[in-house]
């Protein structure tokens, strides 16, 4: 073949390859046209700039008329048309065409017609404001496919019907319906994620479902159907039939709990007897104190201690624990039965143990943790007890003393008297906790965390169960990580993978850190949220708002961000290692320093 003929091939190649790349891209074009259309704007088409037309490109050389694309101009992500006195109806099927779409706004129009259910389509939409036009008619269950929604904004329309149950969205941030026509009950929403909620003035009937109390009457007012705090109706009691009815069915239950008690303690009575069980001589009181200075999933009611006087392994009484290399006098010499004699208090039981809070006769507060339903031999128990004892941070809680026997694992921490980053963060201790403390714990948290994993990785021993009621707060309010190493962590067969898990725990510690949420509350996933949102390029709505209001540096904290995103990552293979995150955090901890010494008179 000649060189002509070359050409004439590879030019026929590049028109065919650049047609069919173009294919998609010219029918969102024109099915945005065909939307644009249907808005009828025709006192608009003469305005500089417009664009919208089936021969040019929404996004280069320029835009067109309040459209926004990505940051590489390749796909339309914004469509702004507010306060442009448009007055057709929309084509959800057509606009929709753009499956990258992340806003809609169509504010202060004169636009009728329905919302479709085709506005599924859009299947990333994140924005919807449509108030202040006359749409009329139901609002689509298809709604509620839209699980990355985070602000709907539909207020001052026709719209009537039920409210479509949209408690799958839990990144829902914002949900303004005010002056329409709604009618039956409110469904469920995510009250406690809610930043602003507003159903005023419809014909909503029923109690007003918020269990959170963060809404006030003015977001409920104006349906005269609708009863709950603040107001004109108040929710009525049960029927006489219904109160007899749930009170059978409570006096029911009641006895079949009476009988399980009674079995219960009678099993319990027969097992002390035959089997030397003694509880505690002095009565443990529990205690709601925040300052609990140990980690716990849960506080607890009055209870008594559990600890066996027993050893299978010897046939006898332990006489002493086995006391490590402790900074604390007290522990010296202590042994087990001074544990069961001195004052006590049952201040938590979580998933693996509950804790005491004892006083020896030294006078110094200790927490005992009785750790359950952990299958390990006692040999290697204790093993891994000397192994941990012999790796020395300055913010990892050493582990004192221990005793073990088939029976019972105990461990003695030093009390701790301020609670928990978990309290504090979570506003449980009454203090404030702004963006240089958290940076802090961040940086403490890692430092410890690269320095066991290099010192254990031989014995591939990881913490195991990270997390923020983890992180204490010592008597000069410096981070310090409890409880280390007492998970065995299987993650797989890859080597390193127990640090692997450690890594995606500290990643989701800094989410925390930057958000001020709870990881998991009522079926919230804020590994899940922080993707979402960043996924789709709205960054600034992850930082929890205190921060933002205290004028926390934006930068630093997307880096953290970042960071933590890096940790979490799906890919097990992606993830850092500790010792680079600490370096990576080290570094924006010396730039918040200098920032800071630089901002001093």
């Amino acid at each position: 073949m000649g060189r002509a003929g070359s050409v004439f091939v590879v030019s026929f190649v590049f028109v065919l390859l650049f047609h069919v790349g173009k294919t998609e891209i010219t029918d969102v074009r024109d099915a945005l046209v065909d939307f644009m259309e249907e808005l009828d704007p025709e006192n608009l088409h003469a305005t500089k700039g417009w664009g919208w037309n089936k021969s040019s490109d929404p996004c280069l050389p320029t835009p067109w008329f309040k459209v926004e694309c990505d940051s590489t101009n390749q796909t339309v992500k914004h469509i702004i048309l507010d306060q442009l006195n448009l007055t057709g109806s929309v084509d959800f099927e057509s606009v929709c065409k753009e499956t990258n779409l992340l806003k809609l706004s169509l504010n202060n129009n004169n636009l009728s017609g329905s919302l479709t259910g085709e506005i599924s389509n859009c299947k990333k939409l994140r924005h919807l404001y449509l108030a202040g036009n006359r749409f009329s008619g139901n609002l689509p269950g298809s709604l509620s496919d839209l699980t990355d929604l985070v602000r709907i904004d539909i207020s001052n329309n026709e719209f009537s019907g039920e409210l479509p149950n949209l408690s799958k969205d839990t990144g829902l941030l914002t949900f303004l319906a005010r002056n329409n026509h709604f009618t039956g009950q409110l469904p469920k929403f995510n009250y406690d994620q809610l930043e602003f909620f507003d159903v005023s003035n419809n014909d909503l009937t029923g109690k007003v479902p918020d269990h959170t109390g963060r809404f006030d009457a003015k977001s409920f007012i104006g349906n005269p159907r609708l009863c709950g705090k603040g107001l004109a109706k108040k929710c009525g009691k049960k029927s006489s039939h219904e109160f007899l009815m749930y009170s059978g069915y409570a006096i029911l239950s009641l006895i079949v709990i009476v009988l399980i008690g009674l079995l219960f303690l009678k099993k319990k009575e027969k097992r002390e007897e035959t089997k030397g069980i003694s509880p505690m001589k002095n009565g443990v009181k529990s205690t709601n104190n925040k300052d609990s200075g140990i980690s716990s999933d849960s506080k607890t009611g009055v209870s008594r201690s559990e600890f066996s006087l027993t050893s299978c392994e010897n046939g006898g009484v332990s006489s002493s624990l086995v006391v490590l290399t402790s900074p604390v006098e007290a522990v010296n010499g202590l042994k087990f039965e001074d544990l069961l004699r001195a004052p006590a208090e049952l201040i938590g039981r979580g998933k693996h143990g509950s804790l005491y809070r004892v006083i020896p006769n030294g006078g110094v507060p200790l927490v005992v943790k009785r750790i359950k339903e952990w299958d390990i031999p006692r040999d290697e128990f204790k093993k891994r007890m000397q192994r941990i004892d012999q790796v020395k941070h300055p913010k990892v809680l050493p582990v004192v003393a221990y005793y073990c026997s088939k029976q019972e694992k105990l461990l003695v921490y030093e009390f701790q008297p301020n609670g928990s980053v978990f309290e504090l963060l979570h506003g449980q201790n009454g203090q404030n906790f702004d963006w240089g403390s958290r940076l802090n714990v961040a940086y403490n948290t890692a430092e410890a965390l690269a320095f066991m994993h290099k010192e254990l990785e031989g014995d591939q021993i990881a913490h195991g169960n990270l997390k923020s009621s983890n992180i204490l707060l010592t008597k000069d309010m410096e981070a310090c990580v409890s409880e280390y190493g007492l998970m065995v962590v299987d993650d797989g067969s890859q080597k390193n993978s127990a640090f692997n898990v450690d890594v995606y725990a500290f990643g989701v510690l800094l989410l925390e850190l930057l958000t001020g949420k709870q990881v998991q509350s009522n079926g919230f996933d804020l590994a899940k949220w922080v993707n979402s949102v960043v996924k789709e390029e709205w960054t600034g709505e992850v930082f929890d708002k205190t921060l933002v209001v205290e004028g926390a540096n934006e930068e630093r904290m997307v880096a953290l961000l970042k960071i933590a995103l890096t940790c979490i990552n799906d890919s097990h293979d992606l993830r850092p290692r500790m010792d680079q995150v600490a370096t990576m955090i080290n570094t924006l901890k010396d730039d918040e320093d200098r920032s800071m010494a630089a901002s001093d008179p």
